[in-house]
């Protein structure tokens, strides 16, 4: 199988029909194909679509692959000063941006993030953009955490994979949060982190599912539903693209740091790319440059 679906390239060719795209042009993939037919669709949650082809899902191929076809009104120009680089990255920045529309995120929104991966990470660079005016982000890992106080994270704690710790972390969180909790991301989708979110979250606050680490989860709900906690979840994304590149180009979001490794296209590099995603480590967005 292809694989492969954040992605941006140079325009080659277009079809006859194509008026707002010429060969030359940069772009950013939005990856996936809806059907525009299904009530989903003709809604505007296009992102729920059943039928929606996408990248590296299968049985659809990925972007991982010299060439690619795809419809040009998924095909973004980017602007002068957004590289190819950082335009591969609005595929990931759009689940960060999906989330904080979901959760009604702005400036009196105080915000929890579980868990300092590639996701939390841009959940927490896009709330920031959204205007956050302070973010706390948990996780296990102490490098993880070091980056996200790099990239401005307000607070960082340190918690641990046992869930008998939930009751002391949240007093931890909630102490170094300051103020009450309005909005908290589970950007990991694990018993855990989905039981501290709902019960570090200020009784009329959010929850917001990002992570999908478990396809079902033992949570708390009942205590949550007595203070009104309200839980949404997110698939995927739409109408992410515009603002994403406007966040880039505006410099409202900084992905660069995000992207520690590059690698060529050969057979070589490809395998040495995969193991170092593999490994972890320091490892948070690998780059292919074809």
């Amino acid at each position: 199988m292809v694989i492969g679906h954040e992605c941006a390239g140079v325009i080659e060719e277009v079809g006859s029909k194509v008026k707002d795209l010429v060969a030359g042009d940069r772009v950013a993939l939005e990856p996936g194909i809806s059907c525009w037919k299904c009530t989903h669709c003709k809604q505007g949650r296009y992102n729920l679509c059943p039928d929606m082809k996408f990248f590296a899902t299968p049985p659809v191929h990925g972007s991982l692959a010299n060439q690619v076809v795809h419809p040009a009104d998924l095909c973004f120009k980017l602007p002068e000063n957004v590289s190819l680089e950082e335009g591969a990255m609005c595929e990931p920045l759009s689940v960060g941006v999906h989330a904080c529309r979901r959760a009604d995120i702005g400036p009196e929104t105080n915000v929890l993030v579980m868990g300092a991966g590639p996701i939390g990470l841009v959940t927490m660079l896009a709330a920031r953009a959204f205007g956050a005016p302070r973010i706390l982000i948990v996780d296990v890992d102490d490098s993880r955490l070091t980056v996200a106080k790099d990239l401005g994270a307000d607070a960082v704690i340190k918690v641990s994979t046992n869930i008998q710790d939930v009751d002391v972390e949240v007093g931890l969180i909630q102490k170094a949060m300051g103020g009450g909790i309005d909005v908290s991301f589970d950007c990991a989708g694990f018993n855990k982190t989905m039981t501290t979110a709902l019960t570090a979250t200020r009784p009329g606050g959010k929850v917001c599912l990002v992570g999908m680490g478990h396809h079902e989860m033992t949570v708390p709900l009942t205590p949550a539903a007595a203070r009104e906690v309200d839980v949404v979840g997110i698939f995927r994304y739409k109408n992410t693209w515009p603002l994403c590149l406007e966040f880039l180009r505006s410099g409202k979001i900084d992905v660069k740091p995000l992207i520690t490794h590059r690698f060529g296209f050969s057979q070589k590099e490809v395998e040495e790319a995969f193991e170092t995603s593999a490994r972890g480590g320091n490892a948070i967005k690998v780059m292919f440059n074809l």
